[in-house]
């Protein structure tokens, strides 16, 4: 019996990551309906933003009270640069890239974040490239193997794919009639292309988000606090730009509807609860272990999309969303050889650090600044940082 409940118990961290996966898809969901239901995406990124820094400040003004590093102007600095790319401006884009394509489709591309980062880690001149190792080969071969993924998600659609017998949909045409923004939008075949490049911008968006927080992580390693004034400066930016293109007030009035629920649960269940957990399974398993998991989400949303939000499945997106997995694991497999390397390499009194380094490539674009940063902190700041699987020696 003892064995059994020791079996169980080591179940729990990939039970716990298999629940935030359906966490995060729910968050893709639940925005996609939103937006359906008539919210504008400058709204709905102010309020996502509003309700997670309501959650994490207090969290923040408690737990580090009395450890808080002292806040200067190259830290608000980078704060507000982390919370333009990591928080204001990518989830702009990201949601306006679920409103003008898909759940399924932006969750996918989503997924290329990783090698985005590497390519951009290599250009910046974080990373120097080793063709010469497995573990660099891998992590161009994946990055080159996701772009083509992406490629085919993109321009390919080929037999459509019936998953179920019968569909259930939750996308009511009516209020996109009533919705300008959607209206207008899904009128024009351009929109189409415009939310392509917008998931990708996002994607970018994001990397660069990694690249200085990685930064500002080893100069302000306070976790809550850091999580919450990024937070913070996202909020007030997001606000400010949708206070300034949407002048509709009645596009502000949150009432208890799928609007509410929407922004609610993102900003307190995903970008707070989920992250607790999230940290504790890293803590036990290891960044990589939670890295794994990442596909989950695709593959929930696709499964509900296609029941609820009447999206279909073609042959040729569906290889194309393969095939980004398949790099995205090829890239963690080189980061996990180079891990392994650089953890041989470090003195034994920094082992417990070089088993912390962290891999940037948590899942679900509802992941904003403050869901990355505190899982990001558990390296502890070492000698060694990680870039969306870039190693960058201090």
């Amino acid at each position: 019996m003892k064995g059994v409940w020791n079996g169980v118990h080591g179940l729990k961290p990939v039970i716990l990551m298999v629940l935030v996966q359906i966490a995060y898809a729910a968050v893709n969901v639940l925005y996609k309906l939103a937006i359906n239901d008539g919210m504008t995406v400058k709204v709905a990124t102010a309020y996502r933003l509003a309700f997670g820094s309501a959650f994490t400040v207090p969290l923040a003004l408690i737990s580090e009270r009395n450890k808080r590093p002292k806040l200067t102007w190259r830290v608000l600095f980078m704060a507000f640069l982390c919370g333009l790319f990591g928080g204001s401006l990518f989830q702009n884009l990201f949601y306006e890239a679920l409103a003008l394509t898909s759940a399924t489709f932006a969750s996918a591309i989503y997924n290329l974040i990783p090698a985005i980062t590497f390519i951009m880690a290599i250009s910046c001149g974080f990373e120097r490239l080793n063709l010469r190792a497995a573990a660099g080969k891998a992590k161009v071969l994946g990055t080159l193997i996701g772009i083509g993924g992406a490629m085919m998600l993109i321009f390919l659609k080929g037999l459509e794919i019936n998953i179920w017998p019968f569909h259930i949909n939750l996308m009511h045409p009516h209020h996109q009639h009533q919705n300008s923004h959607v209206a207008s939008v899904h009128a024009d075949f351009g929109s189409k292309w415009l939310g392509v490049l917008c998931a990708v911008a996002s994607c970018f968006s994001f990397a660069l988000w990694l690249i200085i927080q990685a930064k500002m992580s080893k100069e302000y390693p306070s976790h809550y606090s850091s999580t919450a004034l990024m937070s913070t400066m996202g909020a007030i930016q997001a606000t400010a730009f949708g206070l300034c293109v949407e002048r509709d007030w009645s596009q502000w009035k949150l009432g208890w509807n799928i609007r509410l629920l929407a922004v609610a649960y993102s900003g307190v269940v995903a970008s707070g609860l989920v992250v607790i957990v999230t940290s504790w399974c890293i803590k036990m398993r290891g960044p990589l272990f939670a890295s794994v998991f990442n596909p989950l989400m695709l593959l929930f949303v696709t499964i509900v999309a296609s029941l609820m939000l009447d999206e279909k499945l073609y042959l040729g997106s569906a290889i194309g969303a393969v095939l980004i997995v398949c790099g995205l694991y090829m890239v963690l497999w080189g980061k996990s050889k180079e891990m392994k390397r650089i953890a041989q390499l470090v003195p034994s009194k920094n082992t417990q650090e070089a088993e912390a380094i962290q891999v940037v490539v948590m899942s679900t674009p509802m992941v904003d600044d403050h869901d990355k940063l505190h899982v990001d902190n558990l390296s502890k700041n070492g000698e060694i940082n990680s870039i969306g699987g870039a190693e960058v020696v201090k």
